[in-house]
């Protein structure tokens, strides 16, 4: 068994996600693994792990998503974004498009020369119910929105999916406590008998909006690719904002178009923090209750 799993680190945003290539380690660690080595304490730290390149017969690379809680994600706009730098950087792609299968979809993505930004056609974004485990009302073009009881308070709720399921919450004025208090309840309500991710939005004008993102599997988070492409589609969706939207996150800014049929494009920054070693000791270790 080897003794040390070897990782490279990324952020988009101050979104930080570990790069797991199957070369090094064939074997998908388990969910208690994923775990710990998620852990800002107890391993190397992370909001979550990618695992690839892996073989696809539907598109060039494939790609898995794993939550620093242990489950898998769909899809992740910032997680594109940071295994399309490391396929960049391994040079397995140049400058020209190139497809991704996710659990949730195949996008294609695109590093521009001299690695300023990368841009990812994240799919269409589906308000339709059937896309999305949720037992609350349906969702219709003439009755879009729903209210949500949480905590004692009713909240205008938009549901929207891009391959992954998000709630989206306008509100007048947003911020990490609102994110924090709201999040969880939201994620984990009875609507949402498989979670969901959570956008608390405001609308700054037709080109920006502003979100905070309470991400299913990972907490309170800096930025979020699809919870940014679900946020902008809403927003436009319900009149408030044009096609080519600005997201203000607070680790961040990125840039998305929307197509006449919802499909977005996003376009935004990677960063490469290094290598990084993880001892398998670090595993065996269990810290005093």
């Amino acid at each position: 068994m080897l003794k040390i799993m070897q990782f490279t680190k990324y952020h988009a945003l101050g979104n930080d996600y570990l790069v797991l290539d199957p070369k090094d380690a064939p074997e998908l660690p388990s969910p208690e693994e994923i775990v710990r080595i998620c852990h800002r304490n107890f391993g190397l730290g992370s909001d979550g792990i990618l695992y690839g390149p892996c073989d696809s017969e539907k598109a060039e690379f494939g790609l898995r998503i794993l939550n620093p809680d242990g489950s898998e994600a769909e899809k992740s706009g910032n997680g594109l974004r940071i295994f399309a730098r490391y396929l960049y950087d391994l040079k397995l792609v140049e400058d020209a498009p190139f497809s991704v299968e996710t659990p949730g979809g195949i996008v294609t993505c695109k590093v521009d020369d001299g690695l300023e930004s990368i841009t990812v056609d994240m799919g269409r974004v589906s308000f339709a119910m059937d896309h999305i485990p949720i037992d609350g009302p349906e969702q219709t073009d003439h009755n879009f929105g729903q209210k949500l009881e949480i905590n004692g308070e009713s909240y205008t709720v938009y549901i929207a999916d891009i391959g992954n399921p998000h709630c989206v919450v306008p509100l007048p004025e947003i911020g990490k406590e609102i994110a924090c208090r709201l999040g969880a309840p939201i994620e984990t309500h009875r609507n949402f008998p498989k979670r969901t991710n959570v956008q608390f939005l405001k609308v700054i004008d037709r080109n920006n909006i502003r979100i905070e993102i309470w991400e299913r599997g990972a907490g309170y988070t800096l930025a979020s690719g699809s919870s940014a492409s679900a946020a902008a589609a809403v927003a436009h969706r319900i009149g408030l904002c044009g096609r080519a939207i600005t997201v203000h996150m607070p680790g961040g800014r990125i840039g998305i178009e929307i197509g006449d049929d919802y499909a977005v494009r996003m376009t935004g920054p990677a960063t490469r923090v290094g290598g990084m070693d993880f001892d398998l000791e670090a595993l065996d270790f269990s810290p005093a209750s």
